[in-house]
């Protein structure tokens, strides 16, 4: 019994060629994964140097939130990963009601909350944008297009705006990351996938809702051309958003503040003033800071004219999502960050046609290599150019120093919890992040003040920009704040406040006052 051979061992000796296919396709596919391994490290490298170059060109952080983001990942690590959240006790964000809509996100931020917070800030940045960078190649491979290094290498040249938003410690260029990876298995219906990843998402960033708009996308382009509705394109992206919602660690707070928070821009139902991230470029700023975005969207129009053929499913869905988020950015500068990756892949889908006949083609080497040249050309000289105005863009940010001196002074001569009167919403990161001794007024978008108390909100407007006579005791019997701390350009107040006997000036350095309201 031991010497008997199975009927497939016998096969395998006697007729080896049965199994020959497999072994040769085995070895194919390994030499494939290793190479296909070899170019991702290759352009993550690319990918991070370039990105760390634009960073580390200035020594303060691109933005305000990043401070926040980094202090509250410190938080989380230290006092728990579900901290109390008495910061900002005036807004939809005071304890009771607080939601954190960047949670996975904040945790993904915890490894760098070891050492300097700032540079920890900075080299999240890094990495996040890397993998963000890192998926649109991996999209565009799987989806077989000619060149896709090239295209993906491409990214460091469409925008410097969508480089500097990428160079921000926030949860966009993770969010960009896993809408690539949506758009990926949508295209290959990876179904189980998606609705892990709509889970995720919800619980990373409140822009989820994106990749439920993705699916619509697919679902529908598939449907027309394909003549047959797939519902589960769209089941199982939504399958995994709803249970993200409703098993949250905020439910149901994170739902309540998903409307809140989203709802009003997108309807323009509020008159506040929000970050300008929210407001649309002028055509003139578009023009100069995402010229190769525009160029790709553009240009994958000729291409599909070039191709002489009828597009394909997923070329017809790359210009479906490039074009929403198209319209996006013109209602809000923010969405660059969506539409210059998805213009470049629109660009790479209708272009890879093109390209791979030119190579096919029994022209001369230096005509079937054309194309290439040319866009390497156009991606190195556009990449210069990105890199030196993103440069440019991170040197004017605000100082780091800027508050660490009053914040000091706060923290050290101030009962913990004391709740401080400052005069511009946008300060609170860079408070919050020198002193979470204190407590705060406002903070991270003023909505979140207006919605908590309208007529409260209308009052701060009213006194941060000098209507208010003596606004010491109407701050100290309406806010609840002894302290108030101002930055040097709120001229109007500062006149109020000199005028105010029961105001006190404690402290001032080239930044900001602080002062206190004394009783009578």
């Amino acid at each position: 019994m031991e010497n008997k051979k199975t009927q497939s061992q016998i096969v395998s000796v006697n007729r080896p060629w049965i199994i020959l296919p497999k072994f040769q396709s085995g070895i194919l596919s390994s030499k494939t994964a290793l190479k296909d391994l070899q170019t991702g490290l290759l352009l993550w490298i690319v990918f991070l140097l370039f990105l760390g170059l634009v960073q580390f060109s200035s020594p303060d952080l691109p933005d305000n939130d990043g401070y926040y983001h980094i202090k509250l990942a410190y938080l989380m690590r230290t006092e728990g990963i579900k901290p109390e959240f008495p910061w900002l006790p005036l807004s939809i964000l005071n304890p009771r009601d607080y939601s954190d809509h960047h949670f996975l996100f904040h945790i993904a931020l915890i490894p760098f909350t070891f050492g300097d917070l700032r540079i920890g800030a900075k080299m999240a940045a890094i990495l996040f944008a890397s993998l963000a960078f890192l998926s649109t190649w991996y999209l565009l491979k799987n989806q077989r297009i000619s060149y896709a290094p090239l295209w993906a290498l491409g990214l460091v040249a469409v925008s410097e705006a969508f480089i500097y938003r990428m160079s921000i410690t926030r949860a966009q260029s993770l969010s960009l990351a896993v809408l690539m990876l949506g758009l990926d298995w949508l295209l290959r219906k990876k179904y189980k996938r998606l609705a892990v990843l709509g889970f995720v998402y919800v619980w990373m960033y409140d822009a989820f809702p994106l990749l439920g708009v993705f699916a619509m996308i697919v679902f529908a382009a598939r449907w027309v051309i394909e003549r047959k509705p797939d519902l589960r394109l769209l089941l199982y992206p939504g399958i995994g958003i709803v249970i993200g919602l409703f098993i949250n660690p905020y439910f149901p707070h994170n739902i309540i503040f998903a409307v809140q928070h989203i709802l009003p821009k997108l309807m323009e139902t509020t008159t506040v003033r929000v970050g300008n991230e929210w407001y649309p470029y002028d055509t003139a700023t578009l023009l100069t800071n995402s010229p190769l975005a525009l160029a790709a969207f553009v240009s994958a129009g000729l291409a599909l004219g070039l191709s002489g053929k009828r597009a394909d499913p997923p070329t017809i869905i790359s210009f479906l999502i490039a074009s929403f988020l198209g319209l996006m950015l013109l209602q809000s500068r923010r969405y660059i960050e969506y539409f210059a990756p998805f213009a470049l892949v629109f660009a790479a889908f209708a272009w890879s046609p093109v390209m791979a006949s030119q190579s096919a083609s029994d022209r001369n080497r230096l005509q079937k290599w054309l194309p290439v040249l040319i866009l390497s050309l156009v991606f190195i000289s556009g990449g210069w150019v990105t890199f030196r105005d993103a440069q440019e863009s991170l040197r004017k940010a605000k100082p780091y120093q800027t508050f660490a001196g009053a914040s000091a002074w706060l923290a050290t001569n101030t009962p913990a919890g004391t709740r401080v009167f400052q005069t511009d919403w946008d300060d609170f990161p860079r408070l919050f992040f020198y002193n979470s001794k204190n407590t705060y007024l406002i903070g991270l978008d003023a909505t979140y003040m207006q919605l908590y108390d309208d007529e409260l909100y209308k009052l701060w407007v009213k006194i941060t920009q000098g209507d208010v006579e003596q606004p010491g005791a109407i701050i100290a019997s309406q806010f609840g704040a002894h302290y108030i701390l101002t930055d040097l350009s709120h001229e109007d107040f500062l006149d109020q406040a000199a005028k105010d006997p029961r105001l006190v000036e404690t402290y001032r350095d080239e930044d900001a006052v602080v002062f206190l309201v004394v009783e009578k």
